[in-house]
């Protein structure tokens, strides 16, 4: 999750998380050097983004819902999940990597990115039923193997409730660092107050104030200046955040550990090494709840925000997990 400390928007509650895990760092300035062109970045970077995917829109309970797609509609599909408060360019440097073997597709969830906002409610069900249109709308479901969702953070969320529901549809799921935590490690989020987001007059006054949630260092700084930018809209005045501060209100996360015990797929959890959220005693936890039949895979020297801390090893781990469950028999009960 990326915003202004002034922005933040209310955490959904997540069982098991210390409200001091959401807030905002004071003393953490801005991530990037943001006052003028880019950051240096690597050959691989540039030419991930340089292919440029299809940009889509489909209505969804009267919501226009927006994705991108990479690679050919004929190979089987992955459909890529961002996390709270971000959007599908969070993946843009990803998604090319992936679409040598797959049908890649990165959607925004209503309330975020360059898909509508929502004027009556936002819930976890609706966002899985986003999903599964996306998938629906590509024809994913086309070819003979089903598509695999793959989502990070709170896009993880919805996505274990994706595999819980509809999981029978689908060849698997990937959770990225979104941690279901045992009764003991409860929380609550913080409180605050919903209001509408500052307008900044410059781009550059704008992406001075992006952070990373939670917070953390980041070394890639090309990448993070790609998903600060892509998270920013021009409005009348200047600059504004893209996702809906309205959305966590009256809003509930559910039981994630029935939900992921539920799950009808095969499914992984990725985790970030250093990661304050799911630390390896909650990848423990996970691997018992799915009957310790499927893989918890650690990212070296990664923390929350995978794809930016090691975005290579992060698609070099994808990319064998998805060529071993091409090629073998899933063991674990589904």
């Amino acid at each position: 999750m990326s915003n202004d400390d002034d922005d933040l928007p209310p955490v959904p509650p997540v069982q098991g998380v210390e409200p001091e895990m959401f807030t905002v760092n004071e003393n953490q300035g801005p991530l990037t050097p943001l006052a003028g062109s880019p950051p240096p970045s690597p050959k691989w970077f540039r030419e991930a983004v340089a292919d440029t995917p299809e940009d889509r829109f489909i209505t969804v309970e009267g919501a226009r819902i927006h994705y991108r797609r990479w690679g050919d509609p004929a190979r089987p599909g992955l459909l890529l999940v961002h996390g709270n408060a971000a959007h599908a360019h969070w993946w843009d440097f990803i998604a090319p990597m992936l679409a040598r073997d797959y049908h890649v597709a990165a959607l925004d969830l209503s309330g975020m990115g360059d898909s509508d906002w929502r004027t009556d409610f936002y819930s976890m069900e609706r966002f899985a039923r986003e999903e599964i249109a996306v998938c629906e709308d590509c024809g994913m479901f086309v070819p003979t193997e089903p598509p695999i969702i793959i989502g990070h953070s709170f896009g993880g969320f919805v996505t274990i409730l994706t595999g819980a529901l509809y999981g029978e549809r689908l060849a698997g799921t990937v959770i990225v660092d979104s941690p279901v935590n045992p009764p003991e490690r409860q929380g609550s989020p913080p409180q605050r107050v919903i209001k509408p987001h500052h307008v900044y007059p410059t781009l550059a006054a704008a992406l001075a104030r992006f952070r990373l949630m939670p917070p953390q260092p980041a070394e890639n700084l090309y990448l993070v200046d790609w998903v600060a930018r892509t998270s920013l809209k021009e409005v009348e005045g200047g600059f504004t955040w893209k996702f809906d501060p309205a959305i966590w209100r009256h809003f509930s996360i559910g039981d994630t550990a029935a939900r992921l015990r539920e799950t009808k797929c095969r499914i992984a959890v990725f985790r970030g090494e250093h990661s304050i959220l799911l630390p390896p005693e909650i990848g423990e936890y996970m691997f018992n709840l799915l009957g310790r039949s499927a893989p918890v895979v650690e990212i070296p020297q990664a923390q929350h925000h995978i794809m930016l801390d090691q975005p290579l090893a992060f698609v070099a781990a994808l990319r064998a997990l998805l060529a071993d469950w091409n090629h073998s028999v899933a063991t674990r009960r589904v």
